[in-house]
């Protein structure tokens, strides 16, 4: 960032937009232009294919429909209804689907494509948190934070080409904080406005579409890159805390992440620009109907201002929940797996009984917010000590949101359509309707009945292709913390 480059900002903001676009993918891909790599795990790439007998979920929030069939055509879906009234195509391929259910693809929210773990690891999955997104279900990914972003643009150009197998990838920029801290050692320092602009404008020439401010940005450095954001066309969003919930809507931010667990708005004592210690006790004191929280909220729904759930990565540090699912301990490579458990067995030996409370007001919250108007989405955020995978993680997500009080119906809209709205690609994505891209989650069991069945992937489509979900994440395994 030594050199001018404001020549080249202004002539590469249409490029910019352009890219923001092909995170939606408008066109559809066959597998014929895929590599071989990828073609092995294709099970189906016919040009018109009609799934049937099947129960549907389209994330639109209306009540699920039994026996519909799907029609795709070319990568889109043409036709969805009730197998009495669809007729598959002649020269269709026909996939009865009796007693599955078929989902949109989800839109993970704040799916990185790094790791943490316990022990002080991490590492860069540019090859098994593709394959574990996509392989559960996760069809569109915004990165929500990067700490190697040229891997990850780099990586987007491989999927969109099919060279390399993975969900639809929006890339955000490195993060923006202030102050001090091991976790500076990644992030970008802003020290003052122009620094946060000139950032800003060679992220955003450079491909990203959204940015993510950190904990200890400060409000005038947030600012600055709101506005610069705003008139290079790309957003922002923020796991806040120096900056409260009310003063970044106030600033014009784009999205918030992770609720309760990251707003300082309810510290009596907060001084500006200042992280408080006790930000998540002062949230989770308070009933959801308090005034300061209702205020909060009708800031948010008034300036259109989304937040992301992560519940899954606050639940590994809840004593004695369910954090131990088979499928995650077998992805992780030995060591990582150990470290893990061991890190495990230390937070359920805890008998305080502050962590669940706390996590059940984070729940409360998200629910309240979405009842006054709010508009939720989700997220795995694969970070902490290591037990919340990419995909695993989400998929968990859908169970605690289930646990948090929402219907099926909701959390699929929550998880697909919301998230959708949120990147701005719902024109074409986000929901099982005629002429949306063909990016579906084939679940064996009855998804409305019994929430496990969001981890029974047997067939993912992305454009229309249809992937085969257990070999990507047989795939994997070993692998996480490695590769």
């Amino acid at each position: 960032m030594s050199r001018n480059l404001a020549g080249f900002w202004t002539a590469s903001v249409a490029g910019a937009v352009a890219l923001a676009v092909a995170g939606g993918s408008a066109q559809a891909q066959r597998a014929s232009n895929l590599s071989e790599q990828t073609r092995q795990l294709v099970t189906t790439d016919a040009q018109v294919i009609a799934l049937t007998h099947v129960k549907v979920i389209d994330g639109t929030g209306k009540p699920a429909q039994d026996d519909q069939t799907i029609v795709i055509d070319n990568g889109r879906i043409s036709a969805v209804g009730k197998s009495s009234d669809v007729r598959p195509p002649n020269g269709a391929q026909v996939m009865d689907l009796t007693g599955h259910t078929v989902i949109p693809g989800l839109v993970g929210l704040h799916d990185h494509l790094y790791y943490t773990a316990a022990g002080n690891r991490s590492a860069q999955l540019t090859f098994s948190a593709p394959r574990l997104y996509l392989g559960s279900g996760v069809t569109t990914v915004r990165t929500t934070g990067s700490r190697a972003p040229y891997v990850e643009i780099n990586l987007k150009a491989e999927v969109d080409k099919g060279r390399a197998i993975g969900p639809r990838i929006h890339i955000t920029a490195p993060y923006i904080t202030g102050g001090t801290g091991s976790a500076t050692q990644t992030m970008t320092l802003l020290s003052n406005p122009e620094q946060a602009r000139r950032f800003v404008a060679y992220w955003a020439a450079e491909g990203a579409t959204w940015l993510k401010s950190y904990t200890n940005i400060g409000r005038s450095e947030l600012k600055a890159a709101i506005d610069e954001a705003h008139k290079q066309g790309i957003k922002v969003t923020g796991h806040l805390c120096s900056v409260s919930f009310l003063e970044a809507v106030e600033m014009g931010i784009d999205g918030l992440e992770h609720g309760l667990y990251a707003n300082s708005d309810y510290v009596t004592d907060k001084q500006p620009d200042i992280c408080p210690t006790s930000m998540v006790a002062a949230g989770a004191a308070l009933k959801t109907s308090d005034p300061m929280i209702q205020k909060t909220f009708k800031a948010m729904v008034d300036k259109k201002v989304p937040m992301t759930s992560t519940l899954v990565v606050y639940e590994l540090f809840v004593p004695n929940r369910p954090t131990k699912d088979q499928r995650t301990l077998d992805a992780m490579a030995p060591e990582v797996r150990t470290d893990y458990l061991a890190a495990r067995a230390q937070i359920d030996a805890n008998t305080s009984p502050v962590g669940l409370e706390r996590f059940k007001a984070a729940m409360a919250y998200e629910k309240a917010f979405v009842e006054a108007g709010g508009l939720l989405g989700a997220g795995v955020d694969p970070t902490g000590n290591g037990g919340a995978l990419p995909g695993y993680g989400d998929q968990r997500n859908y169970e605690l949101l289930i646990e948090a009080g929402f219907t099926p119906l909701q959390v699929v809209q929550i998880m697909s359509l919301n998230g959708a709205r949120i990147l701005g690609v719902d024109r074409d994505l986000g929901s099982v309707e005629k002429g949306k891209l063909a990016d579906l989650v084939v679940l064996r069991g009855d998804l409305t009945t019994e929430p496990s069945v969001i981890r029974n992937t047997v067939t993912i489509f992305k454009d229309g292709i249809g992937f085969d979900s257990m070999k990507m994440l047989d795939s994997v395994k070993g692998l996480v913390g490695i590769r």
